[in-house]
């Protein structure tokens, strides 16, 4: 018989491990609060006009096959809005329309990863970084964020984990705002992070899918803005800023004007080719809503202010609890607290989440799939009313299962 590869055991998403017995428990009739998924639409609707764009691209008999870059008034939206955003200079030429983020990064691991090669990731990370990754035969070398600075940045573990290599590190890849923290980078580690890239030779892939998504009164800087023609990818799409995470509409934007970007968007083509197209009516849907400026300015001001007032709420009664602390997130809409095991009879966090959502049907995600261990992820899109309600469940579960 055959055997299935070495590399498929990567081929997991610890987010929904728990889906299948989630599942099983709603199926029998038990009622569960799933706070696991980032899915703005489940608690924000996707805004009118948005669907209605989607509506007449159906209508319009946009069905077929596109353009495998994706189509032309897309491509020049995402590099128009980046533009504006970020005082860059980027053209539809530097644009590559994916299915999702998690497509670019997929392809992004495949083009540059030979089997062995190295790739910075900073930990806590965003669990399809590892497991691309790994998939595609490469090895992780790690950077920690230091948990007690609130996951600030420090530049000397940056440059120890790149000397640490030993052989040569293909990219350094980060989420900015991050998923799973909520911080938000300053400009200045942006800049650190671009120095080492340069002196290094590795390029950078900075996944800004939240960057509208910013609060606290915390201010995004993009890495574009400080790589100074730095080879790079900025990955972005319509997901989270623009509430429709079913659209499968992501992007890679290579802004770099030297023959090796050139050659990563080339092959990023050669890539997008094999499989067609993607959606095509959320394309024209994502182009009008891009270009429909201010009613995004609105819809998304609306959202943010929603998600502040939850992510500062329920933060805060996490850290009234015996059990758990955190620092204060400032973007995207995670709580990623600590958890004290040591005072629980668990054995570990993928225990604790496996029982949590059997006994109390809260379901959240372990920290260890996001490579920081005795952590759990609580997505934090709910009204105050269920966050409030989850949080009491967990801390009852804790209780229950105190030293």
């Amino acid at each position: 018989m055959p055997q299935l590869s070495r590399h498929s055991e990567h081929a997991l998403n610890p987010i929904e491990e728990e889906d299948k017995l989630s599942y099983k428990l709603a199926a029998a009739g038990r009622k569960i609060i799933k706070l696991n998924q980032g899915n703005p639409p489940i608690f924000f609707p996707t805004p009118k006009y948005t669907v209605d764009a989607y509506v007449k691209a159906l209508r319009s008999g946009r069905t077929g096959y596109t353009f495998h870059a994706g189509i032309p008034e897309l491509r020049e939206a995402v590099s128009m809005r980046h533009n504006r955003l970020y005082h860059a200079d980027a053209t539809e030429d530097d644009v590559v329309i994916t299915q999702g983020v998690s497509e670019a990064i997929l392809c992004l691991n495949s083009l540059f990863i030979n089997q062995g090669d190295r790739a910075v990731l900073f930990r806590p990370y965003y669990p399809l970084y590892n497991s691309a990754l790994k998939v595609s035969g490469g090895q992780p070398v790690f950077v920690g964020l230091t948990e007690d600075g609130g996951y600030a940045f420090d530049s000397d573990a940056l440059g120890k984990a790149l000397r640490k290599g030993g052989r040569h590190a293909k990219f350094m890849i980060f989420s900015n705002p991050c998923n799973p923290t909520g911080t938000v980078m300053g400009r200045k580690d942006l800049v650190q992070i671009a120095e080492a890239a340069k002196d290094n030779g590795v390029f950078v892939i900075s996944d800004e899918i939240y960057d509208e998504i910013v609060y606290n009164g915390a201010k995004f800087t993009s890495f574009s803005e400080v790589s100074k023609g730095i080879p790079s990818a900025i990955l972005g799409g319509a997901s989270k800023n623009f509430d429709a995470t079913g659209f499968r509409i992501g992007y890679a934007l290579i802004n770099g004007r030297d023959k090796f970007s050139r050659q990563v968007k080339d092959k990023l083509c050669d890539y997008a080719k094999m499989r067609l197209s993607s959606n095509t009516p959320a394309e024209y849907a994502f182009a009008d809503s891009i270009n429909s400026a201010s009613k995004h300015k609105a819809a998304i001001t609306s959202m943010v202010s929603q998600i502040e007032k939850r992510v500062n709420f329920a933060h805060r009664l996490i850290n009234r609890s015996n059990y758990l602390s955190e620092s204060r997130p400032n973007g995207a809409f995670y709580l990623f607290p600590k958890v004290e095991m040591d005072a629980l009879d668990l054995k570990d966090d993928r225990e604790l989440t496996e029982r949590l959502l059997i006994e109390e049907g809260v379901q959240i995600s372990r920290g260890s799939g996001f490579g920081a261990p005795g952590h759990i992820r609580i997505v934090a899109l709910a009204p105050q009313g269920v966050l409030e309600h989850a949080l009491r469940k967990i801390d009852k579960f804790f209780v229950r299962h105190s030293k």
